[in-house]
């Protein structure tokens, strides 16, 4: 039996993880259940409880549609649904970004016995665009960072219309005449919960990391730039999606916003079609009518330059959780400065492997769900795409990316959307240092995870089970090269949550960030840096995105 935590709401006692060396807190409160008067408000404190509250099962799933990943995991879905997990190891751990060798069987953390050095804490946030995802996940179990001597949160926030819907009449019963941030403002809470408890935990307050990817990795956006965060966390990881202002796929990727007037515009259209026109009225119906929708409903309002739309439902420039957007936001200096590390992935944003590209015309191009990109794998829908997004500069494009045949345009889209990721992402990175003074580090993933089947790709998300080392061979058949691959990021990663640099012994050399080098640092199949783009290329990307509007 592990010895209680004491928290601010009460004493929690952990369970063993896997292997004894680490301590399990699942299910922990960190907020009020959001129901009833208080849906659609701040998360209020949580409500403090009696005697030793046993931390050994995950708290529900927020509410959000169905499906067979949430299912798997045969946990109720509620609203009351604020619960964070945490892991720890029982001893002293081992130093982060060695070998994951096990800790000792020491003692058990506790309020009263945490003689060893405080250690870093990765507080990490799940992606799902928003709508789905719960920090319950199995590829976020942070057992095998704990035993790096990574202290490891996940947790829960709200999700979909119950996270995210703004509408006039929200606003004018809040404090600051603005509504829509409800899943952002979750998360705050959580980092205050951390800074506040984890010391007692064996946390560090003063060496806090968010991470996320995809959605999560736009809420680590979003938090960078929020006031409200401020001070709560001192390094940033965004895996995904961390783009420049006036890159169009900005605009519908899981890192796109709102602003206040189109949130509310839309919120008022969506409580109308559910004949809930005023707040009392939503706030009366049953959390299962506001999912209703959540995997379909798109933001047509938005020109993206193409087909792909963004989810409805997401977070929103409202002048006080996010006052401002990217491009303001950075030119102005007002984002919280810290260290940051973004990149992407060799197949995601509309590229795919080539053996997929037959699939792909049987069942035709185009955006299935909410932020899903456009894959473009005939000549006539690569042209047509094309001219629709670069208008005066498309028949440069199409010299660039050249193409006669449908396996060609294929190729040619592909290699433009990494392109455009790789230039994006560095010319970010140049916005977000023009007033900041920390390093950033970016990074391009490249290796095909098996567990992405038919066939195996260096998909979006595919980077996961690398980093926090869960190669469960119950999904994949992992080998030897995916084990050395996994020690190599998990090793990354616990270095740079515990000093802002990844690098370490035993690991190749990752460079910062520079405006010097136009390079990023490839991690997967090889782990070094790689050139953004062919200059001709690059020259183009860098004359295209100034002609587009600042996101």
């Amino acid at each position: 039996m592990r010895d209680p935590v004491q928290t601010e709401a009460g004493l929690v006692r952990g369970v063993p993880g896997r292997d004894g060396g680490v301590t399990v807190f699942r299910g922990i409160p960190y907020a009020a259940p959001p129901v009833g008067a208080l849906r659609w408000r701040p998360p209020r404190p949580a409500e403090p409880w009696p005697g030793v509250r046993a931390a050994d099962r995950f708290g529900p799933v927020c509410p959000q549609a169905p499906g067979p990943e949430t299912a798997a995991l045969g946990l109720p879905m509620s609203e009351d649904c604020l619960y964070l997990n945490v892991w720890t190891a029982t001893g002293t751990g081992t130093t982060p970004g060695t070998d994951a060798t096990p800790v000792s069987n020491a003692a058990a953390v506790s309020d009263d016995a945490t003689h060893d050095a405080p250690r870093p804490v990765l507080v990490w946030i799940y992606g799902g665009g928003f709508r789905v995802g719960t920090g319950a996940d199995p590829r976020y179990d942070g057992e095998n960072l704990a035993r790096r001597g990574v202290v490891v949160v996940t947790f829960n926030y709200r999700l979909g219309a119950l996270g995210f819907l703004a509408t006039p009449g929200l606003g004018d019963e809040s404090e600051d005449g603005a509504s829509g941030n409800y899943g952002l403002l979750d998360c705050v809470a959580v980092l205050r919960w951390v800074r506040d408890n984890i010391a007692r935990f064996g946390g560090d307050p003063g060496r806090v990391t968010i991470a996320g990817q995809s959605a999560g990795a736009g809420a680590v956006n979003f938090l960078a730039m929020s006031p409200l965060a401020r001070g709560l966390f001192h390094r940033a990881v965004a895996q995904s999606h961390a783009r420049y202002s006036r890159d169009p796929e900005l605009r519908y990727l899981a890192t796109s916003y709102r602003t206040l007037v189109d949130a509310e515009r839309a919120g008022t259209r969506y409580a109308a079609e559910r004949g809930a026109p005023t707040v009392e009225e939503l706030r009366a119906l049953p959390w299962q009518q506001l999912v209703e929708g959540d995997t379909s409903d798109v933001d047509t309002d938005v020109d993206t330059g193409g087909p792909a739309k963004p989810p409805l439902f997401r977070p929103v420039v409202d002048g006080r959780v996010l006052p401002a957007g990217y491009d303001e936001t950075y030119a102005k200096g007002l984002q919280n400065d810290v260290w940051y590390l973004a990149g992407n992935n060799l197949d995601e944003s509309g590229a795919v492997p080539e053996s997929t590209f037959a699939g792909y015309r049987a069942a035709g191009s185009g955006a299935s769900r909410p932020g899903a990109p456009p894959v473009h794998v005939t000549l006539d829908d690569f042209t047509a795409a094309a001219r629709v997004k670069f208008g005066a500069m498309a028949e440069e494009f199409l010299r660039l990316y050249p193409a006669a045949t449908d396996d060609e345009a294929a190729r040619a889209h592909c290699a433009a959307v990494r392109d455009n990721a790789r230039v994006s992402t560095w010319l970010w990175a140049a916005d977000w240092t023009r007033h900041a003074d920390r390093p950033v580090h970016t990074y391009f993933w490249t290796h095909a995870s098996p567990r992405e089947q038919n066939p195996p790709r260096a998909s979006h998300s595919s980077e996961i089970d690398y980093v926090f080392g869960n190669l469960d061979p119950e999904r994949a058949e992992w080998t030897d090269q995916d084990r050395e691959i996994a020690r190599l990021m998990t090793g990354y990663w616990a270095n740079y949550v515990a000093t802002g640099d990844p690098n370490g012994a035993g690991l190749p050399t990752w460079p910062a960030w520079s405006p010097d080098v136009p390079a990023v640092m490839e991690v997967g199949d090889a782990f070094g840096p790689m050139p953004l783009a062919a200059p001709s290329r690059l020259d183009f990307w860098k004359r295209f995105f100034p002609t587009q509007q600042a996101w």
